[in-house]
């Protein structure tokens, strides 16, 4: 592990982002967030700012945490190993 911090996703090959999980906080995380998107479709689906005013949250939410918690942050990325 890094001495910047928290190591819970992989960084991707190609791109800018997080790719997989690879500890089981980053499952957690991921695992949340599904919930709160299926539980939002579920029952705000037809009731469009409700759902929006779920799901940018969590979505925004998600990206900050994959940011932080990736393994040598988000950058872009050409396809070498780090």
């Amino acid at each position: 592990m890094s001495d910047d911090g928290p190591e819970w996703f992989a960084p991707k090959r190609y791109g800018l982002g997080s790719g997989m999980p690879i500890a089981w906080q980053g499952w957690v995380v991921l695992a949340a967030f599904f919930v709160i998107t299926a539980a939002a479709t579920a029952f705000f689906a037809k009731r469009l700012l409700i759902f929006a005013s779920i799901l940018v949250p969590a979505v925004a939410i998600l990206m900050i945490i994959t940011a932080r918690t990736t393994r040598g942050g988000w950058r872009w990325r050409w396809g070498q190993d780090d």
